[in-house]
C-alpha cells in the first residue's frame, strides 16, 4: 500500500526547506595524496540518507532518506519536499528506504527503482524492492509495483543489504544481508545473505544456477554473504562487485560469480561484537567457499562504493572509492588488474559516516553522510 501522508514532523521540515533559500555552497580545502581535495557541500539538512542517484541532462538528483522520503536536488543544491507515491517502508533500526537507481532506458520509460525494508505480519522485515516512474514535474513516483520480496521475512532491525545493480545486459542484481541470522545465508531455501539476479520486470531468468533445483530459490545468483552494503558494475571488464560489512574485522570486497558460495557464516576473518568467536565459523578459508577478494582485518564498516571512469580527475582513474560508517571516510583502491595493490582514506576530516559514493555525469564524486543532519558533497582534486 502506498503511503498517503507524511507524518507531521517530516511535513514540517519539508515546508521548512521551501520556506528557506538554497543552501549557500561550503567549499573546503582536504588533503590527499594526489593533490588538494576541492570538497563542496551540495545540501545539509537530509535525514540519515542512503543513496543518491543522476537524472539526465543535468536535471539534478533523487536522493534517499531512511525514514521513508525520496528527494529531488536540483544541480542548484534546491532541496524538494518529499515525492508522492513512494512505498511504506519499515523504518527501523537499519531498516527503511535504502538503494534507488535508475532504469538502463530511463530516458524512454523514466521508471525508477528502490529497495526498502518491507514490514511482515509477525513485527520482522525483509528487503524489497519495487519500481515506478517518474513524474515529468519530479513531484511523484507513479504506478509503483512491487517486483521482488526477500523471503522469509527475519530482520528485527538488522542487515538488509539492499544495493541494487543493473549489469550490461540489463539484469538486476540486488544485495541481501542476512537479517542477523547467521545460518540462512548457507540454506539456499531461504533468500537471506544472498545476491539474486533478475529481469527488471522481477522475473527470474531461466540461466540463473540454480533454477530447477528442489527447495532452492531460483533467484539465487550467490550466497553466503553477510550484509552486502555496496555494490557496483565494475565498468571496464562488465563484472559486479560487492562489498559487505563484516563481524569485528573481516569486511570484504567480492567480485559477484555465477553460483558461488562467499563463506559467511563458515569462514570469516572477523568476531562477534563481544569479542567471542563466531560460533558456526570453521576458520578464515573453508573449502567449497570463496575467500575475499581483499579484506580489512579492522572493520571500517564498508557502504557504498563507485568506480571512477571519467577522464576529470586523471590521477583517479581506475580507483574504485567505498564509503565507510565506522572510520568515518571515503577510501580510495589502486589496482594492478583486479588486484588492490594500494589504499588511501580521505575526507576524515569532515567526522561523518559515508553511507554512499558515486560518481556524477561531471566527473566529480558525490558523497552522502549518515546522519541527522545528513550531506551531500560534491568532491574533486583542485
Amino acid at each position: 500500500m502506498l503511503r498517503k501522508t507524511i507524518r507531521t514532523t517530516l511535513c514540517a521540515s519539508a515546508m521548512v526547506v521551501f520556506a528557506t533559500p538554497v543552501f549557500a555552497a561550503q567549499v573546503q580545502a582536504l588533503k590527499s595524496e594526489e593533490g588538494t581535495l576541492e570538497v563542496t557541500t551540495v545540501v545539509r539538512g537530509l535525514e540519515h540518507p542512503w543513496s543518491v542517484a543522476f537524472l539526465p541532462d543535468q536535471q539534478g538528483m533523487l536522493v534517499t532518506e531512511r525514514a521513508g522520503n525520496l528527494r529531488f536536488v536540483g544541480t542548484d543544491g534546491k532541496l524538494s519536499a518529499p515525492l508522492n507515491g513512494v512505498p511504506e517502508v519499515w523504518a527501523k533500526g537499519q531498516g527503511g528506504l535504502l538503494d534507488v537507481v535508475l532504469s538502463p532506458d530511463f530516458k524512454q520509460d523514466r521508471t525508477i527503482y528502490l529497495s526498502y525494508a518491507e514490514a511482515g505480519k509477525d513485527g520482522k522485515a525483509g528487503t524489497a524492492v519495487g519500481r515506478g516512474q517518474l513524474s515529468k514535474d519530479l513531484k511523484s513516483l507513479d504506478g509503483f509495483d512491487v517486483i521482488f520480496r526477500q523471503q522469509p521475512k527475519l530482520s528485527t532491525g538488522n542487515h538488509f543489504g539492499s544495493r541494487l545493480v543493473f549489469d550490461r545486459d540489463g539484469y538486476l542484481f540486488i544485495t541481501l544481508g542476512e537479517n542477523n541470522d547467521r545460518p540462512t545465508a548457507q540454506d539456499l531455501d531461504k533468500l537471506q545473505g544472498k545476491i539474486v539476479r533478475i529481469y527488471p520486470d522481477g522475473k527470474v531468468p531461466d540461466d540463473n544456477p540454480f533454477v530447477g533445483q528442489k527447495n532452492v530459490r531460483p533467484e539465487i545468483w550467490s550466497y553466503g554473504l553477510r550484509n552486502p552494503q555496496g555494490a557496483a558494475l565494475n565498468p571496464w571488464n562488465g563484472t559486479v562487485w560487492e562489498n559487505e560489512h563484516g563481524p569485528k574485522g573481516g569486511d570484504e570486497l567480492n567480485i559477484v560469480e555465477r553460483g558461488k558460495n562467499y563463506g559467511w557464516p563458515l569462514a570469516t576473518h572477523g568476531d562477534n561484537y563481544s569479542g567471542a568467536p563466531i560460533p558456526e565459523a570453521q576458520g578464515k578459508t573453508v573449502e567449497g567457499t570463496v575467500g575475499p577478494h581483499h579484506v580489512w582485518q579492522v572493520s571500517p564498516g564498508l557502504s557504498g562504493m563507485a568506480f571512477y571512469d571519467n577522464d576529470r580527475f586523471k590521477p583517479w582513474q581506475r580507483n574504485a572509492f567505498i564509503g565507510a560508517l565506522v572510520s568515518k571516510d571515503l577510501i580510495r583502491l589502486e589496482f594492478e588488474g583486479d588486484k588492490v595493490v594500494h589504499e588511501e582514506r580521505l575526507l576524515g576530516e569532515l567526522k561523518e559516516r559515508i553511507r554512499d559514493v558515486r560518481q556524477g555525469p561531471d566527473g566529480f564524486l558525490y558523497v552522502l553522510t549518515d546522519e541527522d543532519d545528513g550531506a551531500l558533497y560534491k568532491v574533486g582534486l583542485k
